[in-house]
């Protein structure tokens, strides 16, 4: 009985484990498509952007689906589970956030069609998202390494805090440019751009947030 316990254990972590893959793997597409959304505003592709954005939406809503599958699943672990099971929904909610700041900063991107964005601006954002999705492909290797490879997770996850540094650095020199361009850029147009860099910012946050949670689940392997 106890071993068939132990295997009912197992099975619902594993499969809590996949489902929260998925949910985190989609998260981080958001990411990808922000940063293409991105390279093509910059080379003023508005057409090409849209449809970026667009996949970029249906993607975060997949997040949200698989977040609740997730939250069903682990709802059924026992008290064994109890400590993982934390764990792992505070990894979903923070990929489930994550991707909630990237849609945000696409709405941003969708509102700036019409302004004239300065092309040092545009390259900001261009860089920025780049930077942040570097950051969500190491994130990304790091949690399929959970279970198979749980000191190479945590190294990997221990990599996200030196880039999110980075991007906080690249963050502040695109807001310091404000001044530059504060005279012949439109101000409502201004306060959206800094609304998208923010939310960009913020998701590199969230990355460092993920990071986090892998290294203690890998360590509760």
């Amino acid at each position: 009985m106890e071993k068939s316990h132990e295997w009912f254990v197992q099975r619902r972590k594993t499969k809590g484990l996949e489902l929260a893959h998925d949910q985190i793997t989609k998260a981080f597409d958001t990411v990808t498509w922000l940063h293409k959304a991105t390279k093509s505003f910059s080379s003023k592709n508005y057409k090409e952007t849209k449809k970026y954005i667009e996949n970029l939406y249906e993607t975060e809503e997949g997040v949200d689906r698989l977040r609740t599958a997730v939250f069903l699943e682990l709802s059924a672990g026992t008290a064994l589970l109890a400590d993982y099971r934390e764990d792992l929904l505070h990894l979903v909610k923070r990929a489930d956030t994550l991707a909630d700041h990237t849609k945000d900063a696409a709405r941003c991107l969708e509102m700036l069609f019409e302004a004239d964005i300065p092309e040092e601006l545009c390259e900001k954002i261009v860089m920025m998202s780049g930077e942040l999705a570097k950051m969500v492909n190491v994130l990304r290797s790091s949690v399929e390494k959970i279970s198979s490879n749980a000191n190479e997770a945590v190294r990997e996850a221990r990599k996200v805090e030196e880039m999110e540094h980075n991007l906080d650095s690249e963050y502040l020199k695109t807001k310091s440019l404000f001044v530059k361009y504060g005279a012949t850029m439109n101000c409502g147009a201004m306060v959206i751009f800094d609304d998208l860099i923010e939310f960009i910012e913020e998701a590199a946050d969230m990355c460092a947030d993920t990071a986090d949670y892998i290294y203690v689940l890998s360590n509760r392997e």
